[in-house]
């Protein structure tokens, strides 16, 4: 029987980290919902948040499943220090919230669909291990850091709804699970990631041992077709 449940463990952490590794490009790493917000303005590639939010539904989905029904997953560690599932997940709620609180869009219905699944994963693993709600013990979005994320997605295009109803819709988001999420943060040892990096992250894949930090996205060489190829 242990022998069997061996592959069946392994399958679901790697479906759980495979999912996870593909934010690193997306958020950064750590990953940050400032970062991945940023990133998609920059890009112009508003529209797949929808397409992306939805896959994050799933992934929570899966999350609660597969950990819920073998809660040693959730000690199995990610390939890389700073990324975990528990900084995955909160960047997803951190990510949903902001689109709630602060866009206007049809990205909302979604975004509350994954913030509703990401909640109650984060909810239930916290019953699974005995982990009441613990209250982070500093503000991850204070007004200034608030003001920064808004200037830094203002820099590239996007604009983040203002005013006092605003940051008291947001504020009640964050109350609804970043209690929960710090809470598994504190009993796993992982690090809560911020809401935007203090300054540009440098992510997994542009490092190696063996030669310099490679460009960023943005930064790869494409070739362009001078005029005359085009006819």
């Amino acid at each position: 029987m242990v022998i069997s449940d061996v592959p069946v463990l392994y399958q679901a952490f790697a479906r759980r980290e495979i999912t996870l590794s593909l934010l690193d490009a997306r958020a950064g790493s750590p990953t940050s919902a400032g970062e991945l917000l940023r990133r998609l303005a920059e890009a112009h590639s508003l529209p797949s948040a929808v397409p992306l939010l939805m896959e994050w539904e799933r992934w929570a989905g899966e999350l609660l499943e597969s950990h819920l029904s073998f809660p040693v997953l959730s000690y199995y560690r990610s390939q890389h220090d700073n990324q975990s599932w528990v900084g995955a997940l909160t960047t997803v709620l951190d990510t949903s919230a902001l689109f709630i609180a602060g866009m206007d869009g049809s990205d909302s219905y979604q975004a509350r669909l994954t913030f509703a699944m990401a909640r109650h994963a984060a909810v239930d693993l916290g019953l699974v291990f005995q982990r009441p709600p613990l209250p982070p013990a500093r503000d991850r979005l204070p007004a200034d850091g608030l003001a920064r994320l808004r200037e830094s997605l203002r820099e590239v295009g996007l604009e983040l709804r203002d005013g006092p109803a605003v940051d008291k819709a947001l504020a009640e988001l964050r109350g609804l699970y970043e209690p929960f999420v710090n809470a598994l943060a504190a009993h796993f040892l992982f690090d809560l990631p911020p809401f935007q990096p203090q300054k540009p992250p440098v992510d997994n894949w542009q490092t190696s041992p063996w030669m310099k930090c490679s460009p960023d996205l943005g930064g790869l060489p494409a070739g362009r077709a001078a005029p005359d190829e085009f006819h």
